[in-house]
């Protein structure tokens, strides 16, 4: 039987002491409150451990009693994950476990706690003369606990990889309040199942991460980092790939973002002036590191070569960190333009890289189709085939009407086109809560039960973020 919130706050009270719970829900609300504003339940407590040993009692006490738990690190979520379904969970927010335990500049490898801020541990990294190459435009206040759980992007996959390719071991709490001790900085290690793989964008339904090794890189000396008008995606397809063979590995980013971002950040005051070298149907952010003892100039040489052969018409390169910091600017800030500009109906999707200008082709036509009026912006990671492609409602519509009435038949459209191309319904953000019923929908039957199975393995009463990825 389900503890009711009180008997909930009293015995964690008990057992962590009082001010490592919060119980009034008055006090809840920065815990609940997710960007989207789509999930509105409240929570029977917060949970605010210090240490590893208390996430440890509070899963045991969870497994006693029965009571779920979602793990929570800085809350920027956009599927739900990380706040209630039901509204009788614990939050068990990790903010506190916020140590970097070590950083090993020979090895490549930084050990940092769960509730570390993405930021920070760039700081940790970057002190030791490296980098932590995992930049999202939440970094300021995501925190490395939930980056690892959501298997999070951002913008430098294309070199680096994504959270998972990042992580070397994890240490973990499992439901019944054992702890893996996988903190580990092998390149080989061939003893059995790969666990932190599995642990690694689970949301939290497989056990609480509280520490990860992961993966830093020698600093680059330099960035070279233009803003290159482009003609559509075709164009940006094949600028793509003409960079790919020129520069190589070096190539750090290649996102792409149509005119209307530009146009909507200027409008709305969020850029001291236009970064663009002048009006053009879209944009390619390129970015290429050189490092120490490297030559300069890698970039421009390519960007020559993509006039000569008529990829292109106009670049401007960034000559100071402010020409790139508001190259950054523009891509970064394209999410919140579009909540300035009314409602927007978003989709996180990857389809293979030569498949992107046909999802844009066809998705932009078939939600014209539904929608007359509507406002495509796709934009994002060219560079590995995972584009956000948000739609935003027509001039002078009203918002709550245009999500009631194009919300769901929007996204129908466009999954349709994703699944017939080969692509994914979610790229980057994981499942959480909001796409369950999805997940359901287009995911191998045979799939589905194996993760099933994993579940029920490590999770056999269901306590661990209960109803996120897979229906209870």
């Amino acid at each position: 039987m389900t503890l009711s919130a009180a008997d909930a706050v009293a015995q964690l009270t008990a057992l962590l002491g009082a001010n490592a719970v919060i119980g009034e829900p008055g006090r809840m609300g920065p815990y609940l409150s997710e960007p989207r504003k789509r999930f509105h339940q409240q929570a029977a407590a917060i949970a605010l451990p210090a240490t590893v040993e208390q996430v440890q009692v509070i899963m045991r006490w969870a497994t006693e009693t029965g009571t779920g738990i979602i793990a929570q690190g800085g809350n920027t979520g956009l599927v739900g994950a990380q706040v209630p379904l039901r509204g009788d969970e614990v939050i068990v927010s990790l903010g506190k476990l916020d140590r970097i335990r070590s950083v090993d500049v020979a090895a490549g490898t930084m050990t940092a706690e769960a509730g570390v801020i993405l930021e920070n541990a760039h700081k940790a990294a970057e002190a030791e003369g490296t980098i932590f190459p995992l930049w999202l435009a939440s970094q300021g206040s995501a925190r490395i606990g939930g980056v690892l759980s959501s298997n999070a992007g951002g913008v430098n996959v294309l070199a680096y990889g994504n959270a998972r390719e990042l992580t070397m071991g994890v240490e973990a709490v499992l439901a019944d309040g054992r702890l893996l001790s996988g903190l580990n900085s092998l390149k080989k290690d061939n003893t059995g199942y790969d666990l932190k793989d599995l642990l690694v964008g689970a949301e939290g339904t497989l056990g609480i991460i509280t520490a990860a090794t992961l993966k830093i890189f020698p600093k680059p000396e330099d960035y070279e980092t233009a803003l290159v008008n482009i003609a559509g995606p075709e164009a940006a397809l094949t600028l793509f790939q003409l960079l790919r063979e020129r520069v190589g590995s070096r190539l750090n980013a290649f996102e792409i973002v149509p005119s209307i971002g530009l146009d909507m950040q200027l409008r709305h005051g969020m850029l001291d002036r236009d970064p663009s070298a002048g009006p053009s149907p879209w944009y390619a952010l390129i970015e290429v590191s050189r490092m120490k003892g490297g030559a300069p100039g890698a970039l421009m040489a390519a960007i020559e070569a993509a006039f000569a052969e008529g990829i292109i018409d106009n670049a401007v390169f960034a000559e100071s960190l402010a020409d790139r910091t508001r190259m950054w600017a523009f891509r970064e800030q394209m999410s919140e333009v579009q909540s300035k500009d009314g409602a927007s109906i978003k989709h996180d999707i990857s389809v293979p890289i030569a498949a992107v200008p046909q999802l844009i082709a066809e998705g932009s036509a078939a939600a014209e189709r539904l929608v007359p009026g509507i406002r495509p912006v796709p934009f994002g990671h060219m560079g590995d085939g995972n584009i956000h492609f948000n739609f935003s409602q027509p001039v002078g519509a009203d918002p709550k009407a245009f999500m009631a009435a194009s919300d769901e038949k929007l996204h129908e459209a466009i999954y349709e086109i994703v699944l017939r191309l080969g692509g994914s319904v979610s790229a980057e953000h994981g499942i959480g809560q909001l796409k369950v019923d999805l997940l359901r929908q287009v995911k191998d039957p045979v799939a589905l039960d194996m993760m099933r199975a994993i579940k029920t393995a490590l999770d056999p009463k269901g306590i661990l973020n209960p109803g996120k990825m897979l229906p209870e």
